[in-house]
């Protein structure tokens, strides 16, 4: 279990004053819902009255957390509360809140803001038969026409010509239930069909954080997705209530060809601290004037250990060598040459920007103890790369996160099995 997997409260009797609190229901809810349950232990869960129903969201950390409001919750049956925890579920696997499948919000207009809400929802909720009545659902109201399973990019485009005919006084223009005539029609048009809709749930916040922190979440996700996958595979109770089409595309989407400079880049990121402080200047755009904004910056220590010994081709280290270069551009690092021991004289700072040759300084034999103990008796960095040929036994814990790095002949047949630490294959071709 990682340190992002929450454990689940057990339910427990509630009356009409008692506070509602979701997750003491989280767990009865999703008992027959073997993935949605992986995913919801992997994300905290905080109730707020500063949303009027419910949202996920990006921490500042580069981690999930679904945020509800407990008065919305309260008078909701169990089929309603299941739906609503699915759909913001639904939201993370799309990976609508990273941003990966998905355009950001980011300088959109208040109208391209509404109809990407719009759109994300519909890919959604055709899936989910008790959600509230304010939900747009394919099928009802304004979105009869529209068949559901679709993905949001195709419901996107069907939402552009509906403004569209309504602009031009076509058959669009008229607005079905739940919706209202809009009073911005261009033309003869009979307005905007979608004026008075909008998502049902809160995705405010999906652009507050920077790009960086998004794709620290968006590498969580996907892993957060494969664990689920795993969990549910092994059940006895399998998806759940997942269907087919949508498992192939979640299947699909994890079993693609993973890019390792990402995965690098990610694991650098990741152990960026962020040192916060408080700004009466920074508007908190989930809390505005309530409470101040927060400014960021990072640093990360990470030791890099290369491995010196003489299985070590000169090609490896120069592959090395080249993608530790562009590393180079995000962060510093300190180089700590090995083989079967570490000499703190031969160790080096890369600075951010530099670019370094190939170079051997040691060439004996093969040991992980020797970087590993390094690094946890000096203290005070946030990560350990080590660029090997895995030709050596498993060494003892690290007490930071740890990342393997070996070339697609070494990675193949490794000395030892380093899950559940991530090991990073550099393609021979370098592509």
């Amino acid at each position: 279990m990682t340190e992002e997997t929450k454990t689940e409260e057990t339910s427990i009797e509630e009356t009409d004053d008692t506070p509602f609190d979701l997750r003491i229901h989280v767990h009865r809810l999703l008992m027959d819902e073997p993935f949605f349950a992986a995913l919801s232990r992997r994300m905290d869960k905080r109730a707020t009255k500063a949303i009027p129903t419910a949202g996920v969201m990006v921490t500042e950390q580069g981690k999930l957390e679904m945020v509800y409001n407990p008065d919305f919750f309260k008078p909701l049956s169990d089929e309603s509360r299941k739906d609503i925890l699915k759909h913001e579920f639904y939201h993370i696997v799309f990976q609508h809140v990273t941003g990966g499948r998905f355009l950001s919000f980011r300088d959109m207009s208040p109208n391209e803001r509404k109809i990407h809400n719009i759109a994300m929802d519909l890919a959604i909720n055709g899936y989910l038969p008790h959600l509230p009545e304010m939900a747009c659902v394919p099928g009802k109201g304004p979105f009869a026409h529209l068949r559901s399973h679709q993905t949001a990019e195709h419901y996107l485009k069907e939402l552009r010509k509906m403004q569209k005919e309504g602009e031009d006084g076509g058959e669009g223009g008229t607005p079905g239930e739940g919706g209202t005539p809009g009073e911005g029609g261009g033309g003869n048009g009979k307005g905007n069909p979608l004026d008075g809709m909008d998502s049902f749930d809160d995705h405010s916040g999906w652009d507050e954080v920077d790009e960086q922190t998004k794709q620290i979440a968006e590498e969580r996700v996907k892993e957060f997705i494969k664990d689920a996958v795993d969990e549910a595979n092994s059940s006895s109770r399998g998806w759940g209530s997942v269907p087919s089409s949508c498992r192939k595309e979640i299947v699909a989407g994890i079993t693609r060809k993973v890019d390792w400079k990402k995965v690098l880049r990610y694991f650098v990121k990741q152990s960026q601290k962020a040192n916060k402080k408080s700004s009466i200047r920074k508007i908190n755009k989930r809390y505005p004037y309530q409470h101040p904004g927060k400014k960021s910056s990072r640093t990360a220590k990470i030791a890099i250990a290369i491995d010196q010994s003489g299985s070590v081709s000169d090609q490896m280290l120069a592959s090395f060598f080249n993608e530790l270069n562009s590393l180079a551009k995000i962060a510093e690092f300190t180089v700590i040459p090995f083989d079967t021991r570490v000499d703190p004289d031969k160790n080096w700072v890369w600075k951010k920007g530099m670019n370094r040759k190939r170079e051997r300084t040691m060439c004996g034999g093969t040991c992980f103890d020797a970087p590993t103990k390094f690094v946890n008796d000096i203290g005070g960095f946030d990560g350990l790369i080590i660029c090997t040929d895995m030709e050596a036994p498993k060494p003892v814990r690290c007490n930071v996160q740890r990342l393997w790095i070996t070339d697609e002949f070494s990675g193949n047949r490794p000395y030892f099995n380093p899950k559940p630490e991530r090991m990073i294959i550099i393609p021979n071709d370098n592509d």
